[in-house]
């Protein structure tokens, strides 16, 4: 990031900041400094008294479930591991931690408060560098051992062990720049440690075992310093102030073997507890309005959990409650097909990985929900081995939440269609809620009024996700940008302004002004002041008209201004249909439906664009780092009040 680029966006997050919050950067860039004098400190002597659970062996699994996972820890005995969704990456024997198997770029071994994690030069992409180095493929090699008990993969995670300790000592490296990364880092090495035995494993046999114990211990403790000392507040206590405390909490209650451990404990169980009222809202959705984080930081939760529930010290009911409302939105969002509608920002993180692949985590939660707070049998592999890992009686739960629901406007969105559930389903959702959370909204898009549809099963109007953090900003600004999502935009410009690639400084608010009676007869109508900040105020009215009896649904769009304005709509298409434009208005093709759309309006221009790149266009992101071209209809109009109607039929196939 050159000067004039930094200076602006330093003025930028100040002009997010509250006065308090400035004091507490200021603060915390002093203690910054002053951390630089513990970077060569060891930790004090620990206590004999970390806690091993009463894990034995492995839980039962097919021969082919074990085949998958052995093959899983022979890749990562080569050096290939799973980082992200899908993609295996060469990280070297011994494994290079400090370096980006992307970019090939090693980090420099300098205090960690004087690294700059946005520098490409100097780290890479970050991203690739952390994901490495929260463990996830390390659990696989306890996984391993429990189920074979083969000393081979024993040996193997010993020696990734004593070498990241020898890379990555405390506050040393990029790996200690994010207090979030240190807190998923303890969640999976305390999975380990139960996996592998606690106290009484195998590792720390002999002189060679005790070492490796004094110096693990060493870097947990300073690891729980370090969160407890950074934790995110203010303007940044979104999710990563969730896996932080989530991270404090399971390494002192795992590790209670230093004098500060029970008021890590306290404090992190304390601030657990409220967060998980206030990142949440009544209806249970993540006020960070991408669903990617909504998941993350439900797993944060259950880690915490189901730790204090194995160490006798539960959470309390509203507690568990929150995330009851969370599975419940979770689980109503979701197509009968098992897809979920891409909103905000997603980089596939997850805060563990015990499965074969760790691809749908949607599931994997949704089985975790209906295991702990249903008492369903525990056949997600992953769910499995979680509750193998971190055995305890089941939490204090409403025993009477209901399943799955349709309108969240506490939250900001609203389904709509018919047959949920079911061969013949047609599931749209309108986003109506807020941009995002806090004052920078870091991981919200541009999207206010968007829908999704999914028709029986397959994605059809898709929201094209988010491709990349740290890729050209061109990329970042696109697919966080309205052009990337179902709705207006005015005069080339974005509903709300950015500052930055995790930044919004004046967000769009939608609001309900006539609220639908039901799913099937769904007939709403909102708006949202994004474009009122233009010279000529704008305001964008929305008309969302669904009729279970025909399968018709309508789109009514109006701009309300005293000029003439670019007005654009975009539909975005799941790039497996095929999407036609004809001399009636569209025709587009899946699997088991035709979907026709009819535009009506006053001289309306309708273009299909696709995987144009000055500017971007017709793009989505299946998984973080990866784009691929979809088909977008952009209608094009200039217009100071003429609405736009958009008329779609759909007809099943069979």
């Amino acid at each position: 990031m050159n000067a004039t680029v930094r200076i602006g966006w330093l003025v930028n997050r100040l002009r997010c900041m509250s006065v308090a919050e400035v004091g507490y950067r200021v603060r915390q860039a002093a203690a910054t400094k002053m951390g630089r004098r513990m970077a060569g400190r060891s930790a004090p002597a620990p206590l004999p008294r970390a806690r091993t659970l009463a894990v034995h062996g492995a839980p039962a699994f097919d021969a082919g479930e074990i085949e998958a996972l052995l093959l899983d820890a022979e890749r990562i005995c080569a050096g290939h591991v799973l980082l992200f969704a899908e993609r295996r990456f060469d990280v070297g024997v011994p494994t290079a931690w400090n370096r980006d198997p992307e970019t090939g770029v090693t980090g420099p071994l300098l205090y960690a408060g004087d690294i700059a994690i946005t520098d490409r030069e100097q780290v890479g992409d970050i991203k690739h560098v952390w994901e490495l180095n929260r463990h996830l493929h390390l659990v696989r090699l306890a996984q391993a051992w429990s189920v074979s008990g083969d000393l081979r993969w024993l040996h193997a995670l010993e020696q990734q062990l004593r070498s990241w300790l020898a890379q990555c000592p405390p506050l040393t490296g990029p790996n200690w720049t994010s207090p979030l990364e240190l807190g998923i880092r303890l969640v999976n090495w305390s999975l380990v440690w139960q996996l592998v035995g606690g106290e009484n494993s195998r590792l720390f046999a002999g002189e060679s075992g005790h070492q490796l114990r004094a110096g693990w211990l060493d870097s947990i403790h300073a690891h729980c310093r370090h969160i407890a000392r950074h934790l995110s507040r203010h303007s940044s206590a979104n999710n990563h102030l969730i896996g932080e405390l989530t991270g404090l909490y399971v390494g002192a209650l795992t590790w209670p073997c230093w004098k500060e451990s029970g008021d890590w404990q306290q404090q992190a169980r304390r601030e657990l507890e409220h967060e998980a009222q206030a990142q949440f809202s009544r209806d249970g959705v993540n006020r960070e309005q991408a669903f990617a984080y909504h998941i993350f930081s439900s797993e944060f939760l259950f880690v915490a959990g189901l730790v204090g529930q194995a160490c006798g010290q539960p959470f309390p009911r509203p507690y568990w409650a929150s995330l009851q409302r969370a599975l419940r939105f979770l689980r109503s969002v979701r197509d009968v097909g098992g897809h979920l509608p891409a909103v905000g920002d997603a980089d596939d993180g997850c805060v563990f990985r015990l499965d074969a692949t760790g691809g749908d985590r949607a599931a994997q939660l949704l089985a975790l929900g209906d295991t702990v707070f249903g008492a369903a049998a525990d056949t997600h592999p992953g769910v499995r081995w979680l509750l193998h890992a971190l055995p305890g009686s089941r939490p204090d739960c409403d025993p009477h939440e209901v399943d799955s629901g349709w309108a969240f406007p506490d939250g900001g969105y609203l389904l709509f269609g018919n047959h949920f559930g079911e061969h013949q389903e047609i599931k749209g959702m309108l986003d109506c809620g807020p941009l995002g959370y806090l004052g920078i909204a870091a991981h919200g898009h541009a999207d206010a009024l968007a829908l999704n549809l999914s028709i029986a099963g397959e994605p059809c109007l898709i929201d094209p996700g988010t491709y990349s953090y740290w890729q050209d900003r061109k990329w970042r600004d696109y697919f966080r940008g309205t052009s990337a999502h179902n709705t207006v935009r005015i005069d080339g410009q974005d509903q709300s302004s950015s500052g930055g690639r995790f930044m919004w400084l004046r967000k769009a608010e939608a609001r309900i002004e006539r609220m639908p009676s039901s799913p099937h007869e769904f007939d709403f109508r909102g708006s949202h002041d994004g474009y009122t900040r233009l010279p000529d105020p704008v305001r964008h009215l929305r008309s969302v008209r669904f009729d279970g009896a025909s399968n018709t649904l309508v789109v009514r769009d109006e701009v309300s201004a005293r000029k003439q304005h670019k007005v654009e709509l975009f539909w975005h298409f799941a790039p497996e249909l095929d999407v036609r434009l004809t001399s009636h208005g569209l025709s587009v093709r899946g699997q088991r439906f035709v979907l026709q759309m009819q535009a009506l309006g006053a001289d309306l221009q309708l273009e299909l664009v696709r995987g144009a790149e000055n500017p971007p266009l017709g793009w989505c992101s299946p998984s973080y780092e990866s784009k691929r071209p979809c088909e977008v209809l952009r209608i094009t109009t200039v217009s100071s009040a003429v609405p736009i109607e958009c008329r779609f039929t759909i007809t099943f196939l069979h």
